[in-house]
């Protein structure tokens, strides 16, 4: 069950465990995700700048930018286009305005097709195709931030879910180093680490998180994690049979190398064209084996000191 991760570190009947599923195939990129981020937690500017990244402002997660929203432009070599489930009214029917046959009910109402594989609806697209995703703390299940803080200002919720306290947080940095995923980022102003809490404060209260509230695709879903899981997986078979044989999950399975997230994705080609770590790996999984073979070498030294003094003394 994925509240153990709540209860592991001492909540009596914690809540089932809540995340975020990013479904990347039906972002559309309007960044409400992040302004609603910033204004519920009053975060920062964090800088209106021409990158050069498409239409990307920000270019990546920082203490000032916890959610980010990638504008990816991928060749069209195997393109292919994902309804939204919208209504369209269909191609023009040439002619003047004037002139053209009147739209029937029927085709105004009528669903774009699910996929059409290698395909543009529109013969006038570019030959590129959009790949946006929302980016996020990914509140993973053995967070390695949390294992390396030395003043607990990183903690575990009874929501699963990993905060940062920053009237406890002495700006180390020690856990911006450790994210596998390079999330955490310290302020320049002060030094201290901030990130994504999932509105902490809205989930105590039982609403969701403000980017999933404003989310107007529901790219962004919030819930019960093992519920979350179940309609990914589902998502993911129906793009399948749709021809999408590129989609995959990202973060979901509690057997890769951080144990699951509390955060996963929905991709259309492989984690690094997102920019994500293909395999991330908890970076404290060795931390005390190293931390053994420290005490033995110390220990070796300690021992060979004291043969060199008694022994330089005969």
């Amino acid at each position: 069950m994925t509240s153990d991760v709540a209860a592991a570190v001492g909540y009596q009947d914690p809540p089932p465990r809540k995340g975020f599923f990013t479904d990347t195939s039906v972002c559309i990129g309007c960044k409400a995700c992040e302004v609603a981020c910033k204004e519920w937690n009053a975060v920062p500017e964090d800088g209106l700048n021409f990158t050069g990244m498409s239409y990307d402002n920000t270019q990546s997660l920082g203490a000032d930018t916890w959610r980010h929203v990638a504008f990816i432009e991928k060749p069209a070599a195997s393109r292919s286009s994902v309804s939204l489930g919208m209504p369209t009214i269909g191609p023009p029917t040439g002619g003047t305005p004037t002139d053209r046959t009147p739209i029937s009910s029927d085709v105004q109402n009528q669903a774009v097709p699910d996929v059409v594989a290698g395909q543009s609806q529109n013969p006038g697209t570019p030959d590129f195709q959009w790949l946006m995703a929302s980016d996020v703390c990914k509140h993973c299940t053995h967070a390695a931030c949390l294992d390396v803080c030395p003043t607990g200002a990183l903690f575990r919720t009874e929501f699963g879910t990993v905060v940062v306290q920053q009237d406890v947080c002495n700006g180390c940095g020690y856990c911006v180093s450790a994210c596998p995923y390079g999330v955490i980022d310290q302020r320049k102003d002060d030094g201290r680490v901030f990130k994504c809490t999932m509105c902490y404060d809205r989930l105590s209260v039982g609403e969701q998180p403000a980017c999933a509230k404003a989310c107007p695709t529901e790219s962004i879903q919030y819930g019960d994690l093992d519920e979350l899981r179940e309609r990914a997986q589902q998502r993911v078979d129906t793009l399948h049979a749709a021809g999408m044989a590129d989609a995959r999950l990202y973060g979901e399975s509690p057997d890769d190398g951080v144990g699951g997230n509390g955060a996963f994705f929905l991709l259309l080609d492989q984690p690094e064209v997102y920019g994500l770590p293909p395999a991330p790996v908890v970076t404290t999984a060795d931390l005390a084996s190293m931390w053994k073979h420290a005490a033995v070498a110390a220990a070796g030294l300690v021992v060979a000191a004291g043969v060199a003094f008694f022994g330089g003394r005969e």
